[in-house]
């Protein structure tokens, strides 16, 4: 099994050389009647397709947007392009296909007043043949779009945003004084209703602010004990003069026969979920909505030093919280991409699968918040040498099998449920241009990959056709029919 590990970016040479090792790589395919095509050995890849052996999911397609690329990839899992789409922007950060085959992708719109990793701004929806057809800018002094979005059943996109306050506004609600830079960044969440070309309409809004607790100043608002407000977040956790971005959402989905959301907050070491059932009004409150709780936090999970009840973190810097598919194995449970930056022991990686205590609307209130024991994890006791620092993400997948990406090495790699590769492919797009095989790859990050089937209704009429590598015009390139 070739092994991935880069303890920061620097070491994405050492991956690069790993892979280098192995001997032979094969890839088999299947026709319209689900049955195996014969497949071919190739020569040794240093990027592009590593390695496709015998229970890899061949029946679709995977999507990334490379960090330092405006444009955006959809590969076979042969790694021959299906389609592109041009942008202006670089990603900023998530991207999806929507259900009519257009492209959803913010952009990093450069803005200099939220100058930190994730940053976006703009927001573009493109067709398949790559023309713009709508597009949002949500990036100024006091708020800008970041990392990811969300698009709903009924066409509207939930946003994540950062919201700037003063550092008077920070101290006024209870901050400790010695712990607050010139401006502290809160957290946003949007709903747009897209209209014309673009324009749009936000229809639904939370704001983080107004869910506060603070055990710093008696003589300010939101003062109680912090584990007895664990629905809250605590103003004073993780702070520190010189830290900006507090929370650092990173991620958002959305499960709609709960209608509710859950986010990934980098800075706390933990996932939420609200109430999306709220009027506006109600989300600023603490009651209404299905759950009664208005747009206070239903439940959080992965650090239980954030609200005082507990002694353990279980969640290191981690992306991608989302709930699998219904239909999948381990539906409805919530998937999430432990990065281990940090974690006790080390730093590794691990992949996680939690089963919230949920009841109707609400969650079983047990303190520190359960599970105590995940459902399904990759990598525990780092066997497998996996260590991605930052970004990245991972999928369940109809087949049981799992598909994540090791972000800063622009690694994405399949695994069956007994956590057994059989799939592997290295990004070959750079921040300089496209790789050739053997080039020393380095500056190739991604955000995400995503997998999509065949039968996903955005290829509906479409005609998907495999046309070369993205690296060295197949060259290389392991032979696929």
């Amino acid at each position: 099994m070739i092994q991935v590990h880069s303890n920061n970016k620097k070491l994405v040479s050492i991956t690069v050389f790993l892979f280098s090792i192995s001997t032979l790589i094969s890839c088999s395919s299947s026709n319209e009647e689900g049955n195996e095509i014969e497949t071919l050995p190739a020569q040794t890849n240093t990027i592009g397709l590593i390695r496709n052996d015998a229970g890899a999911l061949n029946d679709g397609y995977v999507l990334f947007a490379p960090i330092g690329s405006t444009t955006t990839y959809l590969i076979d899992k042969c790694g021959k392009q299906v389609n592109t789409w041009p942008s202006t922007y670089k990603p900023g950060q998530s991207c999806y296909i929507l259900a009519d085959g257009s492209l959803l992708r913010p952009g990093n719109a450069n803005n200099t007043t939220f100058n930190a990793g994730g940053k976006g701004g703009i927001i573009e929806k493109i067709d398949w043949n790559g023309n713009v057809t709508w597009t949002y800018t949500l990036s100024d002094a006091l708020k800008c779009q970041h990392h990811d979005i969300k698009a709903l059943p009924n066409g509207n996109i939930l946003v994540i945003a950062w919201e700037s306050k003063t550092n008077t506004e920070a101290i006024a609600q209870g901050r400790n004084p010695n712990l607050v830079p010139a401006t502290v960044w809160s957290e946003q969440i949007i709903e747009i209703q897209p209209s014309g070309t673009s324009g749009g309409t936000i229809v639904w809004e939370w704001h983080l602010w107004d869910h506060l607790v603070q055990d710093f100043d008696a003589s300010k608002p939101n003062f109680n004990t912090v584990a007895s407000s664990s629905k809250l977040v605590n103003l004073n956790y993780n702070a520190s003069a010189t830290n900006q971005d507090w929370i650092h959402l990173n991620s958002i989905d959305y499960n709609a026969s709960l209608d509710q959301i859950v986010v990934s907050s980098h800075s706390f070491n933990e996932v939420w979920i609200i109430d999306h059932s709220t009027t506006t009004a109600q989300a600023k409150s603490h009651a209404g909505g299905n759950s009664g709780n208005g747009g206070d936090l239903l439940y959080r999970w992965g650090n239980s030093l954030a609200y005082n009840t507990g002694t353990t973190t279980q969640l290191f810097g981690q992306h991608n919280a989302y709930w699998i598919e219904s239909g999948f194995p381990y539906e409805n449970q919530i998937m999430i991409f432990n990065n281990g930056n940090g974690r006790t022991g080390g730093n590794y990686s691990t992949i996680e699968i939690i089963k919230p205590p949920v009841n109707g609307y609400n969650y079983i209130q047990s303190f520190p918040y359960g599970p105590t024991a995940t459902s399904w994890n990759y990598n525990y006791g780092n066997p497998n040498n996996v260590y991605a620092q930052n970004i990245s993400g991972a999928q369940q997948l109809s087949s049981g099998n799992v598909l994540f990406c090791n972000g800063p090495a622009g690694v994405f790699t399949e695994v069956n449920s007994n956590g057994d590769m059989v799939w592997q492919y290295v990004n070959p797009v750079a921040t300089s241009g496209i790789l050739k095989q053997n080039d020393v790859v380095a500056q190739n990050s991604v955000f995400r990959s995503t997998f999509y089937p065949k039968s996903f209704s955005g290829f509906s009429g479409r005609t998907l056709t495999a046309t070369t590598t993205i690296e060295d015009a197949n060259l290389l390139a392991v032979s696929c029919k």
